[in-house]
């Protein structure tokens, strides 16, 4: 009985190598995605993850700057509203009487 199981092992063997070859092709598959996809994306002309972070931050603080300015301008036209007007003496047209009226 040593003939069927050399057999065996022959077949786990051979078995054993078309998996590895099976894996080893599904790396050099993923590689090849993966350059194409870097290739592809590349031309797209996409921001990087470190420069949305820095905008969105930049976007998060305009925000907040401006909130801070809305509120204030209430602030000052309630203010502007609610003291009262002083009032004002009309304009008076001048007469012309600091000009001198030559006669020829």
């Amino acid at each position: 009985m040593v003939g069927p199981n050399r057999f065996f092992e022959d077949a786990a063997r051979v078995a054993g190598g078309a998996v590895d070859s099976l894996v080893g092709l599904r790396r050099e598959a993923e590689v090849i995605v993966r350059h194409q996809m870097d290739r592809i994306l590349s031309n797209m002309d996409l921001v990087t993850r470190d420069e949305f972070e820095a905008v969105k931050e930049m976007v998060t603080k305009a925000r907040h700057e401006n909130e801070t300015l809305e509120s204030r301008l209430i602030e000052l036209e309630k203010q502007l509203s609610t003291t009262p007007k002083k009032p004002t003496a009309p304009k008076s047209k001048s007469s012309g009487k600091g000009r001198s009226a030559k006669k020829s």
